[in-house]
């Protein structure tokens, strides 16, 4: 079942209407929402977890289990913090940047809501470099929120006082990552920390603090309004409510759109992108997640249900619901070698095999490209990626290795064919067909 309009948080996704805070609150942000926080801390914590809303960024953990990690008595000294990632540089995303360009405001109130259930002081908004235009438009959108007395001093007349601020990032994909955004708030160089500690006991400035994605946020006062039923009936067991899906590349008409967990890839293809470019039969791969999850082949995705559990068993991952689909005109060896040359210059460099594996990797699947290479390599390649993966501070070293490894995986004859072709080693292929 596909989603209905009327059960659409964002309804503003499109920029058909105006994102400041009159057409805000025409669309139902901002209404009474002192009544919102008159829950209470706590009641608002036990809504988010009973509504089944999973962090949107990519990893996929509970939200509301998330926010009640937060100490409930935060001392004068060391008051908690809500970080809010808008670094949103994973290749095939753009989601986030939708929702702050047209619908600032329901990000906004959420960083209210989810500040006030956490006990925070602030919020810190971490906006990507890159995202010139939206950074004004949030900014400007903050300073109505203000203006208004929603936000600051007796926010919402609550007798809350809590305040946002806009950070600008300088473009680099390392800060995505939830311990490297804090240095690179704190003004220090954006690398990734060692845990633990864990942000929520020793965070931003040392205090206790949350890092939540944008839609995870902007999406909770529209729950705590409708209610954790209305979002759970969406979706299946552990996968519930409504998520952001960006589709690009091979399709007929490339969208974002707001639709319900769990809806299969041919059904969300057909209703909302026209279907694949060529027909169904040209499908060749879909990378089901942003760039840094497996690739997955046509006959196995075609059906598959949308969501964490069933990417999970097709060997991928729902990651932040990038959807690159790629039909059989792709050059899918050249398309990963590209990939890896991206998390290559991205590494921050401060995990050994991270810093030295990403270039090494690169470096051998440009040779794979051309198939000037021995077959041997393919296996010496795939044996490096495990080498990596689960070894570095954070998951970039992950994220180069798996679109690797899922290429392997589904796409070895064609590595293999472009040795032969090239006059390579083909003695491990022989062996094996004996």
């Amino acid at each position: 079942m596909s989603l209905q309009d009327k059960d659409r948080i964002f309804t503003n996704l499109y920029g058909y209407q105006s994102w400041r805070l009159d057409a805000a609150r025409a669309r139902g942000d901002w209404d009474n929402t002192k009544a919102l926080l008159e829950l209470g801390n706590d009641k608002i914590i036990d809504v988010v977890k009973a509504s089944g809303l999973r962090g949107r960024g990519g990893a996929g953990f509970p939200t509301g289990t998330k926010w009640s990690f937060m100490p409930k008595e935060p001392r004068p000294d060391r008051p908690n913090f809500l970080v809010i990632n808008a670094d949103e540089s994973e290749p095939g995303s753009c989601k986030d940047r939708e929702i702050i360009r047209h619908d600032p405001h329901k990000l906004i109130e959420g960083a209210l809501v989810a500040g006030f259930a956490m006990r925070a002081r602030a919020a810190y908004i971490y906006i990507r470099g890159e995202y010139i235009r939206e950074a004004e438009t949030l900014f400007a959108a903050v300073a109505e929120a203000y203006a208004a007395g929603l936000v600051g001093k007796n926010a919402c007349g609550s007798g809350y006082d809590f305040d946002v601020f806009v950070h600008r990032g300088a473009g680099a994909y390392i800060c995505g990552e939830e311990t490297a955004m804090l240095e690179s708030l704190e003004g220090k160089k954006g690398q990734p920390r060692l845990k633990p500690p864990f942000p929520a006991g020793a965070g931003l400035y040392g205090c206790p603090t949350t890092v939540n994605n944008v839609e995870s946020i902007a999406v909770a006062p529209t729950i705590l309004r409708r209610g954790a039923e209305w979002f759970a009936s969406f979706g299946a067991e552990n996968n519930r409510g409504t998520k952001l899906f960006q589709i690009s590349g091979h399709v007929n008409t490339p969208c974002v759109v707001e639709e319900a967990m769990s809806i299969s890839f041919r059904e969300l293809i057909e209703r909302h992108c026209g279907g694949i470019r060529g027909g169904w039969d040209n499908l060749l791969a879909v990378i089901p997640g942003g760039s840094s999850v497996p690739l997955v082949p046509a006959a196995q995705i075609m059906d598959c249900a949308m969501d964490f559990d069933g990417l999970k068993a097709v060997g991928s991952g729902l990651g932040t619901a990038a959807i690159i689909v790629m039909d059989k005109s792709t050059d899918v060896v050249r398309a990963i070698s590209r990939l890896s040359y991206f998390y290559k210059h991205e590494s921050c460099g401060q995990c050994t095999p991270c810093r030295e594996g990403t270039g090494w990797m690169w470096r051998v699947m440009e040779r794979l490209r051309t198939g000037d290479a021995e077959v041997s390599d393919i296996d010496m390649l795939q044996q490096v990626t495990k080498q990596v993966e689960g070894h570095s501070i954070c998951a970039l070293g992950d994220a180069a290795a798996w679109p690797i490894q899922g290429l392997i995986r589904h796409f070895r004859p064609e590595l293999e064919r472009r040795i032969h072709e090239r006059g390579g080693s083909l003695a491990p292929m022989q062996e094996a067909a004996e």
